[in-house]
């Protein structure tokens, strides 16, 4: 079953730099897909599409059978809460302690303390974090603060993981450490994951489908691809 589909998406943003150009893609549930290309390629702009930070000029993008471009503002909220986002940058609240920062979508969306407590403690065990609920980020190592980042993501057990270059900051053995992490949240929970990456040896070792974009076009799709292969496209 298609749970992500692109139809003719383009984006071109106001400065007139296209970002997509007649994108066309199907992605089904419970996928892994790593999405390459270079920096402005359109890869940050193909996953913004699809938890409506971005919208096309044209074409159609679906999201578990929702048109994501028709929908109203005020309903965007009810997508985001399906979808899980994980940032290069962290993005994490430094007043807030690990458990406060992966709590606060749960608070956001009204839940019960008790219901908090019990997806907080299961996320931060999927990821290995269990001992560090009381500290803040800045007493984190870059790998602890990225796993605290992917806990928040999958604490409501979202159908679709997002990850914007997880392991753009992090050395190579912390980043193999954080890709096992999200691998076994694929395997456990099923979310199709999607991740805009540069990390040519983790693409390479993981051997999973790889869509290449170049200047906004989509140029190749492998189902166990490699960064090489697609750079010699």
């Amino acid at each position: 079953m298609e749970f992500i589909e692109l139809k003719n998406v383009f984006k071109v943003y106001e400065n007139g730099v296209t970002a997509l150009a007649d994108a066309n893609l199907t992605i089904e549930k419970g996928e892994f897909v790593f999405i390459i290309g270079q920096s402005g390629s359109g890869k940050s702009t193909l996953t913004k599409l699809l938890y409506r930070e971005e919208k096309p000029n044209k074409g159609s993008v679906y999201v578990g059978g929702i048109n994501v471009c028709k929908l109203k503002n005020g309903n965007v909220y009810k997508l985001r809460r399906k979808i899980g986002v994980v940032f290069q940058d962290f993005k994490l609240l430094p007043k807030l302690t690990v458990y406060e920062n992966i709590a606060y979508p749960l608070e956001s969306y009204g839940m019960n303390p008790k219901e908090i407590r019990e997806k907080v403690l299961m996320a931060t065990e999927r990821v290995g974090l269990k001992e560090k609920l009381r500290s803040f980020p800045n007493q984190l190592s870059g790998g602890e603060q990225q796993r605290v980042c992917i806990a928040r993501a999958i604490v409501n057990e979202p159908k679709l993981i997002i990850c914007d270059e997880p392991t753009g900051d992090l050395d190579p053995k912390i980043s193999q450490e954080i890709m096992e992490v999200i691998s076994k949240i694929n395997e456990e929970l099923g979310s199709t994951i999607i991740m805009a990456t540069h990390d040519k040896e983790i693409v390479n070792k993981m051997k999973k489908r790889v869509i290449c974009i170049h200047n906004g076009v989509i140029v190749s799709d492998k189902k166990k691809g490699s960064y090489v292969e697609n750079e010699d496209n």
